[in-house]
């Protein structure tokens, strides 16, 4: 099990002001907007509960391991748990200072404790008035109550052992992911129809030719691949072929050009198929690398014209396809960041620029054309792990919408009309437990997958003001297959211009809508 404290930490040694010898060096904002100031993604908020935990000894993750001597344990009473999920803000105490994470617990339908950070509990005390949560693992995860600030928020304490030894300890603040307060199912959005997905947990879609694409990735048992639909009926998709190949489970996003359709993979680079027959997709090839990267895992693809872009996690870099023949992508260059923290995750073509997200680097702007691409400016800020964008023009300005994804995540509004001055201009938050997967602009409007919090439009025709019109809660802790991770609820999105917005749901499959 691996925390998302344990990835942040990383992200520490960058600031707003540090520079690599190959970034030019900034200039003056020369915008309309007044530039916003930039606190990153999290700030301490200092203790999250009174409790504490003062023994790193002895039968670790018990009772005796904490101090809650000064804790409300009546009111945990008022807590709802009947078929519960929560997410948790972590506040660690570590020997170097305070570092933030995630975290997550979640509760059967008669109130008992079903996991604790996505792992089988152990050992754990559930009662009006004690909530000692513990998993069961290698890696021993306990969270105890402290106090009930509302019947579906808490705060407490939390113990990370290993061997009976304490690694971590932190308080935490922990809410339940129902909808947000005051919302009901929607607004401004009708659903129109449902699709179960088979293969895997659905992560993306594209769609073509009437027809919608979906990769999905293993989980448990279920191995992932392509799932396609027939369109013809919006009210009633019809599966006409659902993919696999031998090994390769692992498929995160897909794009589409003429009759070739593109699927990252994270054993095999970039997979080619014919669409010639939309319905029935047939494997060409797997687009690879020349020397040492003969297989690369990509995890994101993006098209624009005759350009293919592939964004590889593991080798650090974003290659470069020509598509002039779509179905036999060749290699014409590739981008790697000097002195890279983190690794690109997303990419967005627009007029010339690529802008990339490079996860804990921040976000990227590179000119790509050429042999070797070249950087033309970027924006971090602290606890950074940019992970999508979408780019437009507006009055006259390119501007950016940039989104995280990690505890206090949320939409940033990025002027980068001159990527030597990116300057923050406006913002978009909902729950900082929640952060955002993906994003299409289509005109004045942002439409933003969401994960817990659904589906939500926002109206960014004055992009320092984005507006939300419209929303839909996707998310439902009855859902098969829900988890108190982080990756849960609306992922994938596509905008085509033929009426409806299509969305990918890690549980509920594809879901149509159409706006009101």
């Amino acid at each position: 099990m691996t925390l998302r404290a344990s990835v942040l930490f990383a992200a520490l040694a960058a600031s707003l002001s540090a520079c690599s010898k190959d970034e030019p060096e900034p200039v003056p904002y020369d915008g309309p907007w007044a530039p916003l100031e930039e606190t990153g993604d999290w700030v301490d908020p200092g203790s999250l509960a009174e409790c504490s935990v003062p023994n790193p000894y002895g039968n670790c993750g018990t009772l005796p391991t904490f101090d809650i001597s000064t804790c409300d344990l009546s009111s945990l009473s008022t807590l709802e748990r009947n078929g519960a999920i929560y997410r948790a803000e972590l506040r660690y105490e570590t020997t170097t200072g305070i570092e933030p994470g995630l975290g997550g617990f979640e509760f059967a339908a008669d109130g008992s404790l079903l996991r604790v950070m996505g792992l089988e509990p152990s050992a754990s005390q559930v009662s009006s008035d004690m909530l000692l949560l513990s998993s069961k693992d290698t890696d021993r995860f306990t969270f105890i109550g402290c106090k009930a600030t509302g019947p579906r928020t808490l705060t407490g304490c939390f113990a990370w052992c290993r061997d009976n030894r304490l690694r971590h300890r932190a308080t935490f603040r922990a809410e339940r992911m129902t909808w947000r307060e005051g919302e009901t199912e929607s607004s401004g959005l009708t659903l129109v129809s449902e699709s179960h997905v088979e293969l895997g947990k659905p992560a993306d879609v594209y769609v073509t030719q009437g027809h919608a694409y979906v990769v999905s990735i293993t989980r448990g048992e279920r191995h992932g691949g392509l799932t396609v639909f027939d369109l013809s009926d919006a009210r009633h998709p019809v599966q006409t072929a659902a993919l696999e190949l031998p090994g390769d489970f692992y498929w995160n996003g897909v794009w589409s050009k003429d009759n070739a359709l593109y699927v990252a993979s994270q054993q095999a680079g970039v997979l080619v198929y014919d669409i010639t027959d939309p319905a029935h997709p047939a494997f060409v090839r797997r687009a690879t690398v020349p020397g040492k990267y003969g297989a690369i895992n990509v995890h994101t693809v993006f098209v624009e014209g005759d350009r293919l872009y592939a964004m590889a996690p593991s080798s650090v870099e974003t290659y470069i396809f020509d598509i002039s023949n779509p179905l036999e992508p060749q290699l014409v260059s590739r981008y790697a960041l000097p002195e890279s923290r983190g690794y690109p995750h997303d990419a967005f073509a627009y007029e010339g620029r690529l802008y990339i997200n490079h996860t804990y680097d921040g976000f990227l702007v590179v000119d790509p054309r050429g042999e070797e691409p070249k950087l033309l400016g970027k924006y971090n800020y602290p606890y950074s792990f940019s992970h999508a964008n979408a780019v437009g023009t507006f009055n006259g300005r390119t501007i950016a919408f940039e989104g995280g994804e990690n505890l206090g995540a949320h939409l940033r509004v990025l002027d980068v009309t001159n990527p030597a001055s990116i300057a923050k201009v406006g913002e978009y938050k909902l729950r900082n437990l929640n952060s955002i997967h993906n994003m299409v602009l289509r005109g004045s409007r942002l439409y933003v997958a969401h994960y817990q919090e659904g589906v939500r439009v926002l109206d960014v025709a004055d992009p320092s003001k984005p507006r939300e019109v419209a929303y839909y809660n996707t998310f439902r802790e009855s859902d098969p297959d829900r988890t108190d991770g982080m990756y849960e609820g609306a992922i994938g999105m596509r905008v085509p211009g033929d009426g409806h917005i299509y969305v990918i749901d890690t549980s509920r499959g594809l879901l149509l809508f159409d706006e009101q």
